[in-house]
Parts: C-alpha cells; structure tokens; sequence
C-alpha cells in the first residue's frame, strides 16, 4: 500500500526544509535593502532562505534582474565573467502569476502555491550564496 500523495508531498517538503542551508546575513541585508531602494517587493527578512526564488518570489525579472546581478557582483566583489542564462533560463515573468497577485494579493499561501505551478522559478538566493562562497557567479 502507498502513502497518499499528499503525506508524500508533506514529507518531501519537511526534509527540504530541514535540509536547508542558513542564509547568510550580509547577503538577507543585501537583498532586502535593494529591494526597498527599488520598491521591487515588500521582503521580510525572516521568510527568506536559500529557497527563495530571485524572479518568482522577489518578482525581480527581464532587465531588473540584470540590474540586480551587477549590483550583486560591485557589492560582493564577485566575479561575473563566466556567467550566463543558458543554465538557468532567461527569467521572464509571468502575465498569468502578475494577475493572479494582483486579484488576491502574495501572501495567501495557495496564492504562492499556484504561481509556482504556473511559473517555474529560475534563480534562486542559493545561486548568490553560492556566488559568495566561490568567488564566481556561475
């Protein structure tokens, strides 16, 4: 017999959590000082961890992610010549996920839950924290 989908779903998602590595505090500053000198989105220091989504949660997409980065590299002293989208995907946004926050706002949780079904992340905070440990964003 199986264990519902939704235990497994439950499970898997407690065991990432665990998992999770610690941000570190210079990059939480980094990030939620950037966004509130841009007015990009309202970040609560406590929510964000290494699975935080750079284009999905922080809604920061096309040239303001390109902004960010090179803000991120001057900040960090980090080198960015190897760097390119092709891994990751070029983040656009999403009209459906921009609609659907403006009809119910982001901070429902099945609001979340939805836009990532409807929008798959492509750069996460664990990719600068990564940056920061390396020397090198790639």
């Amino acid at each position: 017999m199986q264990p519902p989908a939704l235990f497994v779903c439950l499970i898997y998602s407690l065991t990432k959590y665990i998992v999770m590595e610690e941000l570190l505090p210079e990059l939480k500053d980094f990030i939620v000082n950037y966004c509130k000198q841009y007015n990009l989105a309202k970040v609560d220091q406590a929510e964000l961890s290494t699975a935080t989504s750079i284009d999905l949660d922080l809604a920061i997409v096309d040239i303001e992610i390109e902004l960010f980065l090179e803000e991120f590299a001057d900040f960090f002293c980090i080198d960015r010549s190897g760097f390119s989208w092709y891994k990751y995907g070029y983040p656009e946004g999403s009209i459906k996920v921009d609609l659907l926050r403006a009809l119910f706002g982001n901070e429902a949780r099945w609001v979340k839950w939805l836009a990532n079904k409807l929008y798959q992340p492509k750069f996460r905070v664990d990719n600068l924290q990564q940056a920061i440990k390396t020397g090198r964003l790639e």
